[in-house]
């Protein structure tokens, strides 16, 4: 382990000043589970 941030505050400066996206990602309903070929 490098580092550990406990403040959300921290991670956000961080990320940020790596230039790295800081928006949530987009969250997809769940699929079912695939159908068998040969039920």
């Amino acid at each position: 382990m490098l580092a550990y941030v406990k403040g959300a505050g921290g991670v956000r400066a961080i990320v940020e000043h790596l230039g790295l996206p800081t928006a949530s990602a987009h969250l997809a309903p769940a699929r079912g589970p695939p159908q068998s070929a040969g039920c």
